[in-house]
């Protein structure tokens, strides 16, 4: 029988090792993973933030904050708002309309007009009538409550006081006929006050801001406002901004 030429080197002990095959599928797994690696960045890049170019815009913000409902007494900077009269290059910065708590009077109204149909049963007269008559009467009631709610919310929203970047702007929306326009350069302003009175007013923080002007209109009133005392240190910084050139 042959033999091993090199048996004797081997004593019975040693142990003898063997390189392993590579296993491709783990190979071709472990280049995946390196991959991956080398394709996450160590520092995740950060999108720039544009600045707004308007310091104007920028202090109305830092004093009276953000607003984006567009039933808000406070409108900043708003886009969705525009007039009739405004100049191209003319900068809206702030809508105020009248606080929200001056609803509650023609609401409660309403909501009672709605109600009053239903103690109509509680009148021995009215039961006489024919229910054709009845039907009618029921409709120009409600047609009523609801053209006094509609214009009611139409006055408040319509009625508006605009702070812009050149002027300030006073409309009175009292009823669907009736709209008065009012106006007066930055330059023109001469005093700003504030008077808050009663409890209500007081709570909820809304008063009135006075406008004193050089212009054909005296006095502009910004009338039962929130946050009059805000509104006033916007109209202050606008002026101080308009006095030391920068608009």
């Amino acid at each position: 029988m042959p033999r091993v030429s090199d048996v004797d080197t081997i004593a019975p002990d040693d142990q003898i090792t063997s390189t392993p095959t590579p296993n491709p599928v783990r190979k071709s797994i472990a280049l995946k993973k390196e991959k991956k690696v080398a394709k996450t960045p160590d520092v995740v890049p950060t999108l720039p933030v544009t600045p707004n170019t308007n310091p104007l815009v920028e202090s109305v913000y830092k004093i009276l904050g953000h607003t984006t409902h567009p039933l808000s007494s406070l409108l900043i900077h708003p886009h969705v708002f525009d007039f009739q009269e405004r100049d191209d290059d003319e900068v809206v910065l702030l809508v105020a309309r009248q606080h929200w708590f001056t609803n509650v009077r023609w609401v409660l109204i309403s909501l009672f007009m709605v109600f009053v149909p239903s103690l109509f049963r509680f009148v021995p007269t009215l039961l006489n009538i024919p229910a054709a008559y009845m039907f009618v009467g029921y409709l120009f009631w409600y047609l009523i409550t609801f053209a006094y709610a509609f214009e009611s919310f139409l006055s408040w929203y319509f009625n508006v006081y605009i702070i812009t970047s050149k002027r300030v702007i006073d409309i009175d929306f009292n009823n669907l006929l009736t709209k008065k326009y009012s106006e007066a350069t930055i330059d023109a302003i001469q005093d700003v006050t504030s008077a808050v009175i009663g409890a209500i007013p007081t709570v909820f923080n809304y008063g009135n801001v006075l406008i004193q002007t050089a212009a054909e209109v005296n006095e502009l009133e910004f009338g039962r406002v929130a946050n009059p005392e805000k509104i006033i240190k916007v109209l202050q910084e606008i002026r101080d901004q308009y006095k030391g050139g920068k608009i």
